[in-house]
């Protein structure tokens, strides 16, 4: 059925890929793209103009199939330039995340691109009424929270779907067909997937990441608060201990630490980030089976 997400999105499946840094190689987004979804450039903390370029580029490549970009509205201060580049390239559909959407739609609807905004609450998805669409994120995703109280999706997907009308997008807890299927029985038109596609075969995250992943289990995971946010990661036994101890976690760790620690696998250095479906994920398997297997 085409719904209006798959209008905007002009791909096959209303899976989005979810923006994680660590990810943003242009195979990837590529294999995303092929496979049916639809690949997401993360460009939150890029400020090379032509970097972005290029990255666009051996994206196309690679598919000829339709990828978007997403922006971190309060973190770049080349958001706007980026726009431009974009919108030169042909890319026709952007997700925006971490600040008020109100400081970049301008910029996107001038340019006549399409904007996904990410909303952690039902507030916060009231307040991006310009967006084209909503991805309502839920507690149980990996990467930055609020340190404020949050709800599960169970609650929060129909909570905002009641208050819009324009598509909304799942976003936590979704790894394979039961998730999905619940996220589109809640009233969401779609989902995006980042710890799936974290652990995925085409994934460049390091070995000892995807590992992490594999051997995290229920409870396995826990909201590390750090300065005005805080971050959803795997619990390893130096953060077990600092959680038993009631450590000032903001001492203890460093999230400018965290790409180091991800690619070399140091997770004293900085835990390893995912979301709580990391309990659910057991294998590594290629982008297209994670995919597939989801639709079916």
């Amino acid at each position: 059925m085409m719904t209006k997400l798959l209008e905007i999105l002009g791909c096959k499946y209303p899976i989005i890929q979810g923006p994680i840094g660590q990810l943003n190689d242009p195979e990837m987004v590529a294999a995303v793209s092929e496979a049916g979804a639809f690949g997401v450039l993360a460009l939150g903390f890029i400020t090379d103009i032509e970097k972005v370029r290029q990255m666009v580029n051996q994206v196309r490549e690679i598919t000829d199939k339709p990828f978007g970009a997403n922006l971190m509205i309060s973190m770049n201060p080349q958001n706007e330039a980026i726009l431009e580049v974009l919108a030169k390239e042909g890319i026709k559909v952007v997700t925006t995340s971490g600040g008020s959407p109100k400081r970049i739609y301008p910029k996107i609807k001038e340019l006549g691109l399409k904007g996904f905004h990410v909303a952690l609450s039902a507030k916060l998805a009231g307040k991006a009424a310009a967006a084209d669409g909503i991805i309502v994120s839920g507690m149980e995703s990996g990467g930055l929270r609020t340190n404020g109280p949050e709800s599960t999706n169970l609650i929060l997907i129909p909570v905002v779907c009641d208050m819009v009308d324009v598509p909304v997008v799942a976003a936590g807890g979704i790894a394979d067909r039961r998730g999905y299927r619940a996220a589109l029985a809640l009233g969401a038109q779609g989902v995006q997937i980042g710890t799936a596609f974290l652990a995925s075969q085409e994934s460049p995250a390091s070995k000892a990441w995807k590992e992490a992943i594999l051997n995290c289990g229920d409870a396995g995971t826990t909201l590390l608060p750090l300065s005005g946010m805080s971050m959803r990661t795997i619990i390893n036994p130096k953060l077990a201990e600092l959680l038993v101890s009631g450590a000032d976690f903001s001492q203890e760790y460093n999230l400018m630490n965290a790409d180091k620690a991800w690619s070399t696998g140091d997770f004293d250095l900085f835990p390893a980030g995912a979301g709580q479906i990391s309990a659910l994920i057991k294998e590594i398997r290629p982008v297209k089976d994670i995919i597939e297997e989801m639709v079916s």
